[in-house]
């Protein structure tokens, strides 16, 4: 199978908007992420009281350099999102219900399930794992939409509504799966002590502010420069940023708990299974899904990639501000993207594949 070539206005979360494929930064993001990793593993055990000396000032529970971190890279991934196409959509209803239903109700069901079935006795790492199932995706998704060729104007509407719903409905839910749903099948949550305030205050923090700060970006700059500035100047050089920021927030994760990835390596392995079939359970099912319904492949892949994908920034910041930086939690939503980028990526050959044989052959035998 040939690799995919992207249209001429690609959207690369932390590159070039008009990037004709996957930048060199995107691609090899699950490299950058061990190395940061690698970094702050060897920073703690060359300075071991460094870490410490990093908490003493916090925002909301959170050491204020972690807190620079969390804020740092969710603000260029929302100044991003086309947030004026939710007025001008001409998104069909049935399309919306599904993607809806997919995001909000079986994306979070299916993980809190894999979570209990994988990590039983495991409780912080399934907390971790829960969260990323609760965060819906909000920006790799244009990536992977952009190379299956999916349709973008789907896509964007689906990352600005999902940007919306996750201020409204993540704290809700998290509290929900974390400390209520559990004992309705007898099982034991005493291991988890929240409340609904203490992951709204983080989601308020650190998704809150920075969609207000890129809302008003976009708002305040696309009338005064042009949609073209923005998107291809401005992005270019601002986008990547929030890798930095990415980046820079895992070499103080891994700063501030090192030893403990050192000595429990197959820790990663337990936490990476329940991500693994989650992801290919989620895109499978809402691709043929939407098949089956009648849907186009372009609208079928900006589905099936925002069903699939997760913000991992959103849950490193939940678990980091709710659990604390030394945390299973956060351990294993800095995890999360190590196993999402390089599997959705492999996802859009799926995708493409799919297309030749489902779709091209249903258009080609005038079946519906």
């Amino acid at each position: 199978m040939t690799a995919p070539a992207a249209p001429a206005n690609a959207v690369s979360t932390f590159g070039s908007v008009n990037s004709p494929h996957l930048s060199l930064i995107d691609r090899f993001l699950p490299l950058w992420i061990f190395a940061a990793m690698g970094l702050g593993v060897l920073i703690g055990e060359i300075l071991p009281g460094f870490g410490d000396s990093l908490d003493k000032v916090k925002v909301a529970g959170v050491s204020l350099p972690i807190a620079i971190g969390l804020l740092w890279m969710m603000y260029p991934v929302l100044a991003k999102v086309k947030y004026e196409r939710l007025g001008h959509s001409g998104i069909q209803g049935k399309l919306f219900a599904t993607s809806l239903v997919f995001n909000w109700v079986l994306g979070p069901i299916l993980m809190f399930a894999l979570a209990w079935i994988f990590l039983p006795d495991m409780p912080h790492y399934r907390n971790g794992v829960i969260l990323i199932g609760l965060a819906r995706c909000i920006a790799m998704v244009l990536i992977w939409n952009m190379l299956a060729r999916g349709d973008g104007e789907v896509a964007a509407v689906l990352v600005a509504l999902n940007s919306i719903f996750q201020i409204a409905m993540y704290s809700l839910l998290g509290w929900l799966f974390l400390t209520k749903v559990p004992t309705w099948f007898g099982a034991d949550s005493t291991t988890v002590d929240i409340s609904v305030w203490q992951i709204a205050k983080s989601v308020l923090i650190f998704l809150g502010i920075p969609l207000v700060a890129g809302a008003l970006t976009r708002y305040l700059l696309v009338p005064r420069k042009g949609a073209d500035w923005y998107d291809n100047t401005l992005m270019p050089k601002l986008g990547p940023t929030a890798l930095l920021g990415l980046l820079y927030t895992i070499v103080l994760v891994f700063l501030m708990q090192g030893s403990k990835i050192v000595d429990l390596p197959l820790d990663v392995v337990r936490i990476a299974i329940p991500l693994v079939v989650y992801f290919a359970i989620m895109f499978t099912s809402a691709f043929l899904l939407s098949y089956r319904m009648g849907f186009s492949y372009e609208e079928t892949a900006a589905l099936s990639f925002t069903a699939a994908g997760n913000n991992f920034e959103l849950a490193i910041a939940v678990a980091i501000g709710t659990f604390g930086i030394a945390s299973g939690e956060a351990l294993a939503g800095v995890v999360g993207p190590l196993i999402e980028v390089p599997l959705l990526l492999s996802l859009v050959y799926v995708a493409l594949w799919l297309k030749q044989r489902l779709f091209d052959l249903r258009a080609a035998t005038g079946l519906m």
